[in-house]
């Protein structure tokens, strides 16, 4: 929880730092705007941000990102990082800064945004089927000879082909093997192999490996469970790829894994590279599996991303609303930085309650309060930007998606 400040006294500050504000101005908050996109943030801090809004903590943040990177480096795996959980060419190019071979997209538009961005090794972990998705993809591969995409089913591959010979385009690809998780991914064994024989038989399209995701061992709960999981999921992947291999076909890269997994899977030595995310952040569905050394929580990497809001309403003991809702992506198994004795529950589209029973430790109207969110993924992508604090101060701005639009919706 962040402690109010006294606004009159903070407005005065800012307009004899700022020097951009007419001398009778008292709001801190006219110009806060333009201040951002001239990317002047002297004396900007939490207080003067809208709610709701995501702040990341910078040091926490620049913590998780080189401890995975170390960790790549000393167990020689690779980090393709994937990008569906920020969704910033900010935090991407840091990544690949540090060492991440390239990026993981779950989406066509991410793809087109990280490309665009200057990346390359992108790769594209969602079979396209549409038409409008196939051409997006092969007028990426025109763009970029390192991008590439996956399948998991004959008639796409073949769809891919002929949209790749109408363009005399080659489009890396890599064949998407079933790994626990029903919602995509060929049959191990011969289903598979004859998709890897397919493409690299296909004129336009150049086989690259394979990709088996244990989406499902991710957020088992208790390391060992975890890595048992992960290993029955993958072992069918794994031995299509030794069946490839022996067939001659060119498996360059065995890619999948997860946060959840990421030192299971560089244990195993099965996969040649992680498409890790939520690392960067990490959620509180994260924490609560487990880790390796903590079996109470997964505290591999630190929570650097919270959504940041204001008590609106107090007129009821044990109980205030906040100004994030069902809008905010509020939800009961998101915490409150600060307070593990606090309950979230949702209200509305935009109310928000916190609910506890320490009458000694309460919260008043137009206290700031951060919450950590449950499900990156989902939470990111209702916000069009990041605020990056270090401390309660306002270091840098990062729009989310190439997005502009309102500091909160």
């Amino acid at each position: 929880m962040i402690s109010r400040r006294n606004f009159v006294a903070a407005s005065t500050a800012m307009v004899a730092g700022a020097g951009r504000m007419s001398a009778g101005t008292t709001n801190r908050f006219a110009d806060l705007e333009s201040r951002l996109a001239r990317h002047e943030l002297k004396d900007i801090n939490k207080d003067d941000l809208p709610t709701p809004c995501m702040v990341v903590d910078q040091d926490i943040f620049e913590s998780n990102l080189k401890k995975m990177a170390d960790h790549c480096t000393k167990t020689g795996i690779h980090l393709r990082a994937h990008v569906k959980v920020h969704k910033s060419t900010e935090i991407a190019r840091r990544q690949l800064a540090l060492g991440a071979i390239g990026l993981t997209c779950a989406t066509i538009a991410e793809c087109e945004l990280m490309s665009r961005a200057g990346f390359n090794g992108i790769l594209l972990t969602r079979q396209p089927t549409s038409k409008n998705n196939i051409a997006r993809v092969v007028a990426l591969a025109q763009r970029d000879a390192t991008f590439g995409t996956v399948v998991d089913d004959p008639q796409a591959a073949t769809w891919l082909q002929e949209a790749a010979r109408a363009e005399n385009v080659k489009l890396r690809t890599v064949v998407d093997v079933f790994a626990g998780l029903t919602r995509h991914g060929i049959e191990a064994g011969r289903p598979a192999l004859d998709l890897a024989k397919q493409v690299d038989s296909s004129k336009n399209l150049k086989l690259i490996g394979i990709m088996g995701y244990a989406g499902a061992a991710a957020h088992t709960h208790v390391f060992e469970e975890r890595m048992k999981k992960s290993r029955n999921d993958l072992s069918g992947m794994l031995e299509t790829v030794a069946s490839a291999r022996s067939a001659g076909l060119p498996v360059e890269i065995i890619t999948g894994g997860s946060t959840g997994t990421y030192n299971v899977d560089s244990e195993m030595k099965g996969l040649t590279e992680l498409q890790a995310g939520s690392f960067v952040f990490m959620d509180t569905l994260y924490r609560q599996i487990g880790g390796k050394n903590n079996a109470a929580s997964f505290d591999d990497f630190g929570s650097a991303l919270t959504v940041l809001s204001t008590v609106i309403s107090k007129r009821h003991a044990g109980l205030c609303t906040i100004d994030a809702g069902n809008k905010a992506l509020l939800k009961p198994t998101d915490e409150v930085k600060g307070r593990p004795d606090v309950k979230v529950e949702n209200q509305g589209a935009e109310y928000g309650l916190l609910v506890w029973k320490d009458g000694d430790r309460d919260f008043k109207i137009g206290d700031r309060v951060e919450i950590y969110p449950s499900n990156l993924d989902m939470s990111t992508n209702v916000y069009d930007r990041y605020y990056v604090a270090r401390g309660e101060r306002i270091v840098d701005v990062w729009p989310i998606m190439g997005r502009s639009g309102a500091a909160q919706r």
